[in-house]
């Protein structure tokens, strides 16, 4: 059976390739290793390997492998991908490196009001809803611009780019199309006076679709540590 460590070369390798197509140095893209419904030991069994970024979808799954890992806080970096209730942000503010899905005004300012003084400020990404797909949270694209700027200006956050889970496509063509839609809404966004640098965007299933079309950040969960329980 492949372990851990295998999977994050063959990952490592896939990035590779398609940066290499691409025509785009391999360190432009970072793999965020999505670690949710599997254990504090798989995290640690990747971080033995190398990898250092963990994204969590479920904020108390997070914080309870947050805690099994304490001793080793320092050399990891916690990205929240899943949605964001209000009454979590307090939690995720003093917890988290990372949230990639903001995906309203209010969650912003809570969290910017909740982050703790000592803490570096919190990287945040937009969750755009690029497939307009009613079960998807994010914002619509066309709201982006006016949220986008007021979250710039608030304090304790840093707003680093924008986020998408798109409707899944068969082929490659159709995987580019959502992926090439939210670099041109993260471009109008830095051609608007932003300085965004994050395009958070890519699966196990379409990882190459998204680096083609300029991922800075790929989420990782099935290639890496399998197949996840089917939930009954």
């Amino acid at each position: 059976m492949a372990t851990i460590a295998s999977k994050l070369d063959e990952v490592s390798g896939r990035i590779a390739r398609a940066c290499d197509a691409a025509g785009r140095p391999v360190s432009s893209v970072t793999l965020l290793a999505v670690s949710k419904t599997f254990s504090a030991d798989a995290v640690r069994e990747a971080m033995s390997a190398g990898q250092a970024r963990f994204g969590e979808n479920y904020v108390q799954e997070a914080l309870y492998k947050m805690a099994a890992l304490a001793e080793v806080r320092p050399q990891l970096e916690w990205h929240l991908i899943g949605p964001l209730q209000s009454n979590k942000t307090r939690v995720v503010a003093e917890s988290f490196d990372w949230v990639h899905s903001v995906d309203r005004l209010k969650i912003a300012q809570r969290l910017s009001e909740q982050r703790p003084a000592h803490l570096p400020a919190l990287q945040v990404c937009l969750q755009v809803n690029i497939s307009g797909e009613a079960s998807k949270s994010g914002l619509a694209p066309a709201e982006v611009q006016t949220v986008a700027r007021a979250v710039a200006a608030l304090p304790r956050l840093t707003l680093r780019g924008v986020m998408a889970v798109p409707e899944p496509a068969g082929d490659l063509a159709a995987q580019r199309r959502p992926h090439r839609a939210l670099r041109e809404l993260l471009a109008s966004l830095n051609a608007g006076g932003l300085t965004l640098d994050t395009l958070s965007m890519g699966m196990t299933a379409d990882l190459e679709a998204a680096v083609l079309e300029g991922a800075t950040m790929v989420r990782v969960g099935t290639a890496i540590f399998g197949g996840r329980p089917a939930v009954a």
